[in-house]
């Protein structure tokens, strides 16, 4: 794992691959071993304090671009499985997923846990093929990690489950942080089924050479203005995120909302891609994209790419946690952990992804959110809602 005290020289040398990622953020010539020597000697830390640019934001970055092909004693212990042992399985956030998976090794328990925690990246399938295959709540695992409203909300998938009151919040929060807090947003379930650790806010990065002579958007309905058609780049492939801006335009926006989105779509790509879309060889690049807050703190001061916090609140994607009711004395610990202040802050400072907890400095200023909130989620249908939503944005793209 990269850390802000390695140097530039070290963490090259020992992983190449990652010299892209350092070029795309204005580091040139890290192959030229003269120029290497010459900057990369001072500690990571140092040199990004000296650019300006977001210490945490920047490690995080480095961390997901290779945290698929990194073998670590966590990872592999993920393998190992116990019998009569607690299970947990989920996905985590590519940014914060091995520090977390160090704290849930430290865990006094630990010893009869079972966990598989994937990064985000890899996708839900698998996690939806083990909750669909499942028949009774003892085909689950005893704690579930992730985000995704078709998960949680599909009628046979985890919602056949809630139904049969199956899930309880242990996490212990009776209020949620006050960055939250405003006439529009109500985060904790209502039902104390459903536990959120934190949320992961969409936001728009927009390339000002690109646009032209075109305003930046401010909103979420600014989008749909036609001046836009054939200029965003979507993260088509997030479907966590993309599936929350699909339902959240739909609810405020209607139909036609989903289907001008679908119209503006360019091109879909990761959004570790999208922030260095302005250097892409590419004849239509991106004027606007729509990305993870986290993301767009990659994006050099002053270059063309300026990131906006959309006026009327960035669109969540909440990170949940589901535990079993009837496993309160095993799970009662975990969750508290995983709702922790510590793990808040990993949630916050690290992924930049604004967690529940109330002690937990976000960092975020005063920015709003937008949310569908649970009275919208529980009255209906979900998974139907979503599915109509990806016809309506393919029509748009047609």
């Amino acid at each position: 794992m990269i850390n802000k005290r390695m140097t530039i020289e070290e963490i090259v040398t020992k992983h190449p691959n990652l010299i892209e990622t350092f070029e795309s953020k204005g580091f040139k010539g890290l192959n030229n071993k003269a120029i290497l020597k010459q900057v990369g000697r001072l500690p990571l830390e140092t040199v990004l304090t000296n650019k300006k640019m977001n210490v945490d934001a920047f490690i995080a970055l480095l961390n997901e671009s290779f945290a698929k092909d990194q073998v670590t004693d966590v990872t592999l212990m993920e393998k190992e499985k116990k019998e009569n042992a607690i299970n947990i399985s989920g996905l985590l956030p590519c940014p914060v997923r091995l520090p977390l998976l160090e704290i849930l090794n430290e865990h006094k328990n630990i010893d009869n846990i079972n966990y598989e925690l994937k990064a985000a990246a890899e996708g839900l399938d698998w996690i939806k093929e083990e909750v669909m295959n499942a028949k009774t709540e003892d085909d689950l695992a005893d704690v579930f990690i992730s985000a995704g409203f078709d998960l949680f909300f599909e009628e046979d998938l985890m919602k056949k489950f809630k139904n049969q009151n199956v899930f309880k919040d242990y996490t212990g929060l009776d209020d949620y942080n006050t960055d939250f807090e405003n006439k529009d947003i109500s985060l904790k379930d209502p039902s104390g089924d459903y536990s959120m650790l934190a949320v992961v806010p969409a936001v728009f990065l927009v390339n000002k050479k690109e646009l032209g002579d075109r305003p930046a958007p401010k909103t979420w309905k600014d989008l749909l203005d036609p001046m836009y058609e054939k200029s965003i780049s979507l993260p088509v492939s997030d479907f966590d995120l993309f599936n929350a801006i699909l339902i959240h335009l739909y609810k405020y926006y209607g139909e036609e909302a989903v289907e001008k989105l679908g119209k503006g779509l360019v091109e879909s790509m990761h959004p570790a891609e999208m922030v260095k879309s302005d250097k892409r060889k590419t004849k239509k690049k991106p004027a606007i994209t729509i990305m993870p807050y986290f993301f767009t703190r990659m994006a050099l001061p002053g270059g063309v790419m300026e990131p906006v916090w959309p006026e009327d609140g960035a669109i969540i994607s909440p990170i949940f946690m589901l535990t079993k009711k009837d496993k309160k004395e095993q799970v009662e610990s975990i969750a508290k952990l995983f709702a922790s202040k510590e793990v808040g802050e990993i949630f916050a400072h690290k992924g930049l992804f604004p967690c529940v907890n109330k002690e937990v400095d976000n960092r975020i200023e005063g920015k709003t959110f937008k949310w569908i909130g649970w009275d919208y989620i529980n009255n209906n249908n979900i998974g139907e809602i979503l599915r109509n939503c990806m016809e309506l944005f393919e029509k748009g793209m047609n």
